[in-house]
């Protein structure tokens, strides 16, 4: 038990190290010599749990996509709209970027052209599904206009989530996701949420920041 559980640990240790250098210096610009070393591991160690970098990288997102349905499967646990659904899982992402690599390395890897390998799914497909269900929930619930094209506005969502984090990650420090997120959510209730139900989410875009920012 004792020896599983170092391993256990010494895969993990692998994964955050590949995954810190990963997201710092990109995917093709990282040996697994530079993981050995920043993981401080031996190269036997490496290779008993990983054959090859590509192996890595999927293991990578595959913890992401595994943190993006957890937090799913916990707002659908919850008695919230699926607007505030939404908003509550993209801010929930954001918050597991500023925590740790594994997450921002993750969305490099999606963005670096890494192929994902079946069964997982490209993190984009899933995020798409994520907003495309919770916003035709929103249409239903009278929390969008009922004339919005569901499928664009998910698109759009997506690209903007993922625009923002991509820039922010080169010209602004990690910590700065939040704010910037909330940005996204205050453009999007103003064009999309009608005049009534506005200041709810508004307000809610605020507090999902601050809730950030104060961990």
């Amino acid at each position: 038990m004792a020896r599983q559980l170092r391993a256990e640990q010494t895969r993990a240790t692998i994964i955050t190290a590949a995954a810190d250098l990963f997201d710092r210096r990109g995917y093709e610009s990282t040996s697994l010599s530079d993981i050995v070393d920043h993981a401080q591991v031996t190269k036997g160690a490496l290779y008993f749990h990983f054959a090859a970098k590509e192996d890595l990288a999927h293991a990578i997102m595959e913890l992401q996509a595994r943190a993006s349905r957890r937090l799913t499967s916990e707002m659908d646990a919850r008695d919230c709209s699926s607007l505030e659904a939404l908003m509550r899982i993209t801010f929930g992402i954001a918050r597991l970027s500023v925590e740790g690599p594994i997450p921002r390395a993750g969305l490099r890897l999606a963005t670096g052209g890494v192929e994902v390998r079946p069964p997982l799914r490209h993190p984009f497909a899933e995020w798409l599904d994520i907003a495309y269900r919770r916003l035709l929930g929103a249409v239903r619930e009278s929390d969008l206009h009922p004339d919005t094209d569901v499928e664009a506005v998910a698109h759009s969502l997506v690209c903007f989530f993922v625009g923002t984090r991509v820039v922010g990650r080169s010209v602004e420090p990690v910590r700065r996701q939040p704010r910037r997120l909330a940005e996204m959510w205050q453009i999007l209730i103003r064009g999309m949420v009608p005049v009534p139900r506005r200041a709810r989410y508004l307000t809610l875009a605020t507090q999902l920041e601050r809730e950030i920012r104060t961990v």
